[in-house]
């Protein structure tokens, strides 16, 4: 199986070159289709269309304060292979050790000057990979649909992405994903490779870019690209903890979790050996979606420089929060393990509760479109619920 002929590599080689080009098209063929706006939603004004369309993916205006990390040196630490407990870690678990001091990396695409000049009341960012192309330009169709409100609030979008993993068709991907930028213009993306483990890289590298360029926003929701959020109703929250005393300086809410500890089954997703882990967790919130103030994000920064990165990105927030002192509240409307944790529930596909909710978790693209349509339909009759 090793050997391979002259011709079976040509052939090979060949059909990798059809693939590219199949993705390559049914990429574009996807962003045209969803970008034809639907009835009722504003298209893009034909001025800021032409500019995008002249802008290089990653160009920029002259940002007050910039991004400095300009090389991705990030070498092993190597002392720790004399260490017994790091012997004793699986090789992908070394792997992660051997590079957990880098913290920081240089920015393939950025747009500093989101947040410049407006008012920006709610900045909504959103964690995706690359190839999940549909996901984001569902979002970018309901509930992270750019908007401005009453008294000349906006709300603003941002997609956090890493640079795609080895193995993967690298460079059509990113040129997809440039194009991409060119027509949106709402995409961060760093220089690590987008992988489950990298997702705190993204948690810390957002929170150094925000505290650079967006700190002057009031509210920050952060949420995977596979959830369905209800703005009306999470903007009603922003305004609801706003007039609380002390003007949500400290609000970080979500589905929160308590007393949990680290998995310890090898065969899950979120396995943590006890050489790397051994003590219960904090309360942490779940990451498919949560609501933060500005004034906490600029904290979290902080707390976060004086910490070790943890390869899960949830419960490493909940260790920032921890040292910060500040509890994460628990809020009914963050549904992130679905409305009910049975998929076979019937309640997880009601349109009526996904109108009294804030965040529910999972949701694809097409499953995202077809509640959104559902939920807004002023012909749904449903019960009054509460939601605060």
């Amino acid at each position: 199986t090793h050997s391979l002929s002259h011709t079976h590599t040509h052939t090979s080689r060949s059909v990798r070159a059809l693939l590219s080009l199949s993705l390559a098209s049914a990429t574009l063929l996807t962003l045209h289709r969803l970008r034809v706006p639907e009835s009722g939603a504003k298209a893009r004004p034909a001025a800021a269309a032409a500019a995008a369309a002249r802008r290089p993916a990653n160009a920029t205006l002259a940002p007050a304060a910039a991004w400095d990390v300009r090389v991705a040196n990030c070498t092993a630490d190597e002392s720790l292979r004399a260490k017994e407990w790091f012997r004793r870690l699986e090789p992908r678990f070394q792997q992660y050790a051997l590079r957990r001091h880098c913290r920081y990396f240089p920015m393939l695409i950025d747009h500093p000057e989101k947040c410049r000049a407006e008012d920006v009341h709610l900045l909504v960012v959103v964690k995706s990979v690359i190839e999940q192309h549909d996901r984001r330009e569902a979002v970018r169709r309901t509930w992270g649909r750019e908007q401005a409100l009453e008294g000349g609030r906006r709300v603003k979008t941002l997609f956090l992405l890493g640079a795609p993993s080895a193995g993967k068709d690298h460079k059509n991907l990113q040129k997809l994903l440039e194009y991409e930028d060119r027509l949106y213009g709402d995409i961060l993306q760093w220089d690590f490779m987008d992988t489950f483990f990298n997702l705190t890289l993204k948690e810390v590298n957002f929170l150094r870019w925000f505290a650079l360029h967006c700190a002057r926003a009031r509210f920050v929701f952060k949420g995977d690209d596979d959830v369905f959020v209800h703005t009306g109703n999470l903007l009603e929250l922003i305004d609801f903890k706003a007039q609380e005393a002390g003007g949500a300086r400290s609000l970080f809410v979500g589905d929160t979790i308590s007393k949990a500890i680290p998995i310890r089954n090898r065969e899950s997703k979120y396995y943590i050996p006890r050489e790397l882990f051994d003590q219960p967790y904090p309360p942490y919130v779940g990451g498919g979606g949560f609501l933060m103030s500005s004034e906490l994000a600029r904290r979290l920064l902080l707390a976060s420089e004086a910490l070790e990165l943890y390869p899960i990105d949830d419960v490493f927030l909940g260790m920032c929060l921890q040292r910060l002192r500040v509890a994460p509240e628990l809020h009914p409307g963050f549904r992130t393990f679905g409305i009910s944790k049975r998929k076979v529930s019937p309640m997880n596909n009601d349109p009526c509760f996904f109108r009294s909710l804030i965040v529910v978790h999972r949701l694809g693209a097409q499953e995202l479109l077809r509640m959104w349509r559902l939920v807004h339909n002023r012909d749904l009759a449903c019960a009054k619920r509460a939601l605060l």
